[in-house]
């Protein structure tokens, strides 16, 4: 039998139309307490997406002081404060809470529920959101400044005063944000654990849901953590207790291990939502299923495990006996084994594939690829005498910038662009959607590839003066950071304008076949007429349909 591609044509426009018209869109709801998952991962991923904004704008403003020598752009207290907030910001009020916008839109929908295990606990953890974010921006305001320390706040340099004042208003900041992110994580595996449709077994799962579990799990073990570590630094600083000063019998050392005891699985509950993003964007556009499903399953979880015992790799340079080198030496080079088996997967899912490259599949495609070298890099600082080599330089910046920017932040607009048409109900424009790729791409490798030669030549980080020598790579680097900032403009401009007035997409456009793609664009109030039954494993692609609309697209 052969299908007429016109009769198609219209019969998914008609139905693009009627579900559509079926879902008007309210967007007082958005300003409002709604307990719906929908619209709360909206909340989230708008309200996320305006301090991305603000960060990337401090961000250039160092970039911008880092283009000479001299420190002639802004005051060393306020440069201080700028990349302490732009790296605060970016982690705690941008990839954490964006993601875990994107998966109270997703999760339920992935698993055939009608919502969240607890919506209204849902929606306290998005609306202390606003709060922690304007609260930390406000420590601008203050006398003395904005915290000083990095977002890291190590003592006894958060411990000096005047400057605490403002290391107070970013811990009660990180406290509100952290107490968000507990109850997101109970929320997320209560769902994921006991909501799932009747027969979708853990390992028919779609492998982002795999990744949504193994990094809420890690929030729920290791944040505590840090949390602890932020109350007893609190305590120092404004009742007078010696936990962390060393004039006073206090260990600093303890508050290393306990920040980094969360902050570095943080980077993987950063991470791992993005490598489920990939999982899905990738057998989608390449009609191939994705390969190894059960070992990238395993290998999910088996990342997060792995991550909780590598947190000393940060304290090499510290005062660490030998034999703790050692062994964290090791664990850190094995979480090379789960990620070299995702990264094997989605080669071998792209591979012989027919590929359709329109800007989901770019952005995947140019995340996955930079994950790689990040990757590489990472494994070279997991190696005592070269971490020792370029402990505190540039080298570190560089390879860390090429994991949360680009491989995390290009997973997130693979996201945005992948499940555009089934959040809103129409399509983007494909043509501004790869201007935005390819402007992002350049502006990335741009600025961050230089970091690693300065580093490799010794160049420290958090500086605002430097040796002449290193001004030629830092020039490149600025530019890329201003080419980088500029790509955000035709995105914006498509999301709005595609939101507004873009053609009415299907239910489906790009064929996929994950439970979401199955309801309606956008879907309804409880998401199903009726609970999905499973009887079948995700990402069986066995044909090269492509959907009418995604077809036009390219």
């Amino acid at each position: 039998m052969v299908n007429n591609p016109r009769e198609d044509s219209v019969r998914a426009d008609e139905s693009a139309e009627n579900s559509h018209s079926a879902q008007q869109i309210n967007w007082r709801e958005y300003f409002s307490f709604s307990t719906d998952h929908k619209v709360i991962g909206i909340q989230y991923m708008v309200t996320t997406f305006i301090f991305f904004l603000i960060g990337g704008l401090l961000a250039m403003i160092i970039r911008g002081e880092l283009i000479t020598p001299e420190s002639d752009l802004v005051d060393r207290p306020i440069y201080n404060g700028l990349f302490t907030i732009h790296g605060t910001m970016m982690i705690f009020l941008w990839i954490i809470p964006f993601n875990a916008g994107l998966a109270n839109y997703l999760v339920p929908l992935m698993i055939g529920a009608r919502d969240m295990a607890f919506p209204t606990l849902n929606a306290i953890a998005f609306w202390l959101i606003p709060p922690g974010g304007l609260l930390l921006l406000s420590s601008f305001l203050l006398k003395t400044g904005a915290p000083q320390a990095g977002w890291w706040s190590y003592p006894p340099v958060s411990l000096q005063n005047p400057y605490s004042h403002g290391e107070v208003i970013w811990i009660l900041s990180l406290v509100i944000i952290g107490i968000s992110s507990i109850m997101g994580g109970v929320n997320f595996i209560t769902t994921i654990f006991w909501m799932r449709a009747p027969g979708m077994t853990f390992f028919r799962m779609p492998i982002f849901v795999w990744s949504m579990m193994s990094s809420q799990l890690l929030q729920l073990f290791c944040l505590p953590a840090l949390t602890g570590g932020l109350l007893l630094l609190f305590l120092d600083i404004v009742v007078g207790t010696n936990f962390f000063k060393p004039w006073e019998g206090g260990n600093p050392m303890l508050y290393q291990h306990l920040f980094w005891f969360y902050s570095h699985p943080a980077v993987y509950v950063m991470v791992l939502p993005i490598f489920g993003v990939f999982s899905e964007i990738l057998p989608a556009f390449s009609r191939n299923p994705l390969f190894g499903y059960r070992s990238v399953a395993i290998a999910t979880i088996g990342l997060a495990v792995i991550s909780s015992i590598v947190w000393v790799h940060h304290l090499f340079a510290a005062v660490t006996p030998s034999w703790m080198r050692v062994l964290f030496m090791f664990t850190s080079m094995l979480a090379a084994v789960p990620t070299g088996i995702k990264e094997f997967a989605w080669t071998a899912t792209v591979w012989r594939g027919r590929l359709h490259l329109l800007t989901p599949m770019l952005f995947a495609l140019g995340g996955v690829v930079m994950f790689l070298f990040a990757g590489i890099t990472g494994v070279m600082l997991a190696s005592t005498p070269f971490d020792l080599h370029v402990n505190n330089t540039y080298f570190v910046v560089g390879h860390f910038h090429y994991v949360v920017y680009n491989t995390i932040t290009m997973g997130i607009f693979a996201a945005i662009y992948f499940w555009f048409p089934k959040i809103t109900g129409r399509m983007y424009a494909e043509g501004w959607g790869k201007v935005h790729f390819w402007l992002t791409f350049i502006g990335a490798n741009l600025t961050f590839f230089p970091m690693h030669p300065l580093g490799l030549h010794g160049m420290l980080r958090r500086v605002s003066s430097y040796d002449p020598q290193y001004q030629s790579w830092n020039i490149i680097a600025s530019l890329g950071s201003f080419l980088l900032g500029m790509s955000t403009l035709p995105f914006i401009a498509n999301i709005i304008v595609s939101w507004l007035r873009g053609p009415r997409a299907d239910d489906n456009p790009w064929h996929a076949t994950g439970l979401e793609w199955k309801t309606t664009s956008p879907p309804p109030k409880e998401n199903f007429e009726e609970i999905p039954v499973v009887t079948e494993p995700p990402y069986h692609y066995n044909d090269d349909t492509f959907g009418t609309q995604a077809a036009t697209q390219e």
